[in-house]
């Protein structure tokens, strides 16, 4: 595996303007959503590598290196030695639910080969969890699944995903990669606090939650929040719900997505169901630097190597905790 990275910012490409690695077959690009938009910019990039299928999406931040930069376009060309790719595009409409999003996905994907799978989804109006399930559904198990939600800083308005050069705001692209010699592994850890007694999820359906213990959410949780409750739902990825189940020791962290006013209820980025129980959580800097270390020493375990690539996903969330010390997670 060969690779070349660059940024675009402040209009110029730094370390080099892209093509060396013109054989490339695969070219990731992560970046501000108004770069994303610039379609000479894009046609650059596809010209360069004229092979690769080119996967991005908008950003709340791009990762270069060590660095956590802003209003930039992060570029990586691939070369692989003996992987083949096959990636799917579906355009989302009314009446198709984030599952059988999923689902439709899954099935285009030619199993025979298959060692892994990289999506990239919309990150507004969007069901995490039901879109895993319904891609899962339709993979050999030992398939493994990596990828995020794309991003647009703490605007929650659009966010756009990049297929083939063509960015759009209503789109899932899944990315299957063919191989009998690469190797994928991946960790996830959080690092955030839980403070607060347990809440019963009385009501809810799907992502959106309406009631804890018989209570309206949104109250309880603005109540909570305290001043910060006045910048919602953008403080509100400050203060993420875990979710405590009870099929796993670990707890899940649900970020959330937006709030109704009318109808006093919390969308989160994934499921919210009834009868399970969620505590607040809030910010702890050091445990979220060491949760980010964590992940990297997971991720490192199955393979015992130093990675030819690594790709970071982080959150909004974080970064807006971390501020100036968000250089410190991705350098952990």
């Amino acid at each position: 595996m060969k690779i070349e990275h660059m940024r675009w910012q402040d209009s110029r490409w730094e370390p080099t303007v892209p093509g060396k690695l013109h054989v490339a077959q695969l070219v990731l690009l992560f970046g501000c959503p108004s770069l994303l938009k610039q379609q000479n910019l894009l046609q650059e990039i596809q010209q360069a590598y004229p092979s690769a299928h080119l996967l991005g999406c908008s950003t709340a931040g791009e990762i270069s290196g060590t660095r956590v930069l802003d209003e930039s376009l992060v570029v990586t060309a691939v070369q692989f030695e003996q992987t083949a790719l096959h990636g799917v595009r579906i355009k989302l409409k009314k009446g198709i639910s984030d599952f059988q999003a999923g689902e439709l996905l899954a099935q285009e994907l030619d199993k025979e080969g298959l060692v892994h799978v990289l999506v990239l989804s919309r990150g507004v109006n969007v069901n995490g969890s039901d879109l895993v399930a319904g891609l899962t559904r339709h993979l050999p198990p030992h398939i493994t699944v990596t990828g995020g939600l794309s991003g647009d800083g703490t605007r929650f308005q659009e966010t756009l995903i990049v297929w083939e050069g063509k960015p759009e705001a209503e789109s899932i692209v899944v990315l299957g990669f063919y191989s009998k010699r690469l190797r994928v592994s991946y960790g996830s850890l959080g690092g955030w606090e839980t403070f607060g007694p347990k809440r019963l999820i009385t009501r809810s359906a799907g992502n959106v939650l309406y009631e804890l213990d018989d209570k309206l959410a949104l109250p309880m949780y603005k109540a909570y929040l305290g001043e910060h409750a006045q910048g919602l739902p953008a403080t509100g990825l400050l203060f993420p719900l875990c979710l405590l189940t009870p099929d796993s020791a670990d707890p899940v962290v649900r970020t959330i997505l937006s709030v109704n006013e009318a109808q006093q209820s919390i969308t989160f980025a994934g499921d919210m169901p009834e009868g399970m129980y969620a505590r607040f959580m809030r910010a702890n800097f050091d445990q979220l630097v060491d949760g980010a270390v964590g992940a990297a020493k997971t991720s490192y375990k199955p393979i015992r190597s130093s990675p030819d690539l690594a790709v970071l996903i982080s959150c909004v969330g974080r970064k807006l905790v971390l501020k100036q010390r968000i250089d410190e997670e991705v350098k952990g």
